[in-house]
């Protein structure tokens, strides 16, 4: 898994360069204006902070000659209703979402619904921590990497969370207060530093002294 930065292309360029193995491209936001940066990027509708319908066109028109480089745009959702996310998904083309490749955002109650995995893309976790940490939402990135789905998690910005979500299988990730603060190294470093140990993950299996195969636990996040 690497990280999705909402930063500009002078603060990007450098920091992929020392971090190629954590950082993979840049997060453009509906609601933040930086400029494109040439590479690989996806698109946030903003609506964690406040959806605005003008400024995601104005991003999607911006950015149309670009669609081959966007891994994906985030359908605008409703934070932690996954009914309302739903409808919105419904009726995602009154969106001038053009030819770009789509996301889907997984919210709260969204495990008890029947998703449009035949639809996106990408799936996206979403959600309040409590359910962005739980079984449901893991079983949810599990089934989306077994269908071939890019898997994109919100709201990373502990070392803990990024391994919990990169045993899963998941690809890529954004995190707001890795984003915000220039001291980020030290998370990188630590991230760095746990990618190069060897840790148990999900899908390992190890033989027992008895010579079965037992399944590891996940790590704790």
């Amino acid at each position: 898994m690497k990280f999705l930065l909402d930063k500009s292309p002078g603060y990007l360029g450098p920091k992929i360069e020392e971090y190629a193995d954590i950082i993979y491209g840049q997060f453009l936001s509906a609601n933040r204006w930086q400029t494109y940066w040439g590479g690989p990027y996806a698109i946030d509708n903003g609506a964690y902070a406040g959806f605005n319908l003008d400024q995601f066109e104005r991003l999607l028109a911006r950015q149309e000659d670009f669609v081959r480089e966007c891994l994906f745009v985030v359908v605008p959702d409703v934070v932690c209703n996954a009914r309302r996310t739903l409808e919105l998904w419904k009726y995602r083309y009154q969106f001038d979402v053009g030819e770009f490749p789509l996301a889907f955002v997984g919210q709260n109650g969204i495990e008890d619904m029947e998703l449009p995995w035949e639809k996106m893309e990408c799936y996206c976790v979403g959600g309040d921590d409590r359910w962005k940490m739980s079984k449901a939402s893991a079983d949810l990135v599990i089934t989306a990497k077994a269908l071939g789905k890019h898997v994109h998690i919100g709201r990373v910005n502990s070392i803990s969370r990024f391994m919990h979500f990169h045993e899963l299988g998941a690809d890529t990730c954004d995190g707001s207060g890795v984003a915000k603060f220039e001291d980020t190294h030290q998370i990188f470093l630590g991230i760095r530093n746990e990618l190069n140990n060897t840790h148990p993950t999900l899908f390992d299996v190890l033989e027992d002294q008895d010579g079965e195969e037992t399944a590891t636990e996940a790590r704790a996040v």
